[in-house]
């Protein structure tokens, strides 16, 4: 069995890439530095990710792959699924193999895995975007809390800086600790101390602006006075709003 490490980042696998061909070796097993190897392995290689490596290669698939197609291998990185980087290395290899485009060959079961992998990731990233809810904290910046199944919050970020473009918000996945804060020009990738001034994932009380509450009770109000009761369905209701969502809802504290 033969084994490649590299740092498990998208570039590192798309050097991953590079150095396969370049040898003329080809892993079986992709893994972190530190992972335990396999117990029959045979050799082990340590990839070094570099910029002009990942970029040739994926320059290379961008001239055999449609644009969604690439975006699909991104969409597949970030569901962080357990051997979604072998897939994405299968797949790849597929790409500059074939003689023929293999986009649409789903009877290919790594085809077929990618479509489907991206599919759930994209179908997350619709439901952040429907479901985010800001707090509005004392120094004007709006605050949102998320914790998606996949790790989508950079595939939405462009969809809020375009939405929400004068405003300061910081929206922060707290699944991952990581975030981004957009100042009404750029967005900054950031990391806060979750312990102290946000229990339970939300904005302290003393943290958040004098009407935020009277907001709150006022959307509270509105959703309530909104409700047909003989028309309440909770299965559907939770089919499309996933109840995973409801503890950063306004309207359903």
């Amino acid at each position: 069995m033969i084994i490649f490490r590299y740092d498990k980042t998208f570039d590192g696998l798309l050097t991953v890439v590079f150095d396969a061909y370049n040898r003329k070796i080809f892993p079986d097993r992709l893994l972190a530095e530190g992972e335990p190897e396999p117990l029959f392995t045979d050799e082990c290689y340590s990839v070094i990710t570099q910029d002009y490596k990942s970029n040739r290669v994926w320059q290379g698939l961008q001239k055999k792959l449609m644009a969604a197609t690439c975006n699909m291998l991104k969409y597949v990185w970030l569901s962080e699924q357990p051997g979604s980087d072998e897939l994405i290395f299968r797949y790849i290899r597929k790409v500059f193999d074939s003689k023929h485009s293999i986009e649409i060959n789903f009877a290919d079961e790594d085809v077929l895995q990618v479509r489907n992998l991206a599919n759930k990731a994209d179908k997350e990233r619709l439901r952040l975007v429907q479901f985010v809810r800001f707090q509005k904290a004392a120094d004007d910046i709006f605050f949102a809390p998320v914790s998606p199944v996949y790790n989508v919050l950079p595939l939405a970020i462009e969809h809020f800086a375009d939405r929400f473009a004068d405003q300061k918000w910081v929206i922060y996945d707290l699944k991952r600790n990581y975030g981004y804060y957009y100042d009404k020009k750029n967005v900054t990738e950031m990391t806060l101390d979750m312990t102290e001034n946000f229990p339970g994932g939300k904005l302290d009380t003393k943290l958040m602006a004098e009407d935020e509450k009277l907001f709150q009770d006022l959307w509270k109000g509105y959703f309530n006075s909104m409700t047909i009761k003989e028309r309440i369905n909770p299965k559907l209701h939770r089919q499309n709003l996933p109840r995973r969502f409801w503890k950063y809802l306004t309207e359903k504290q």
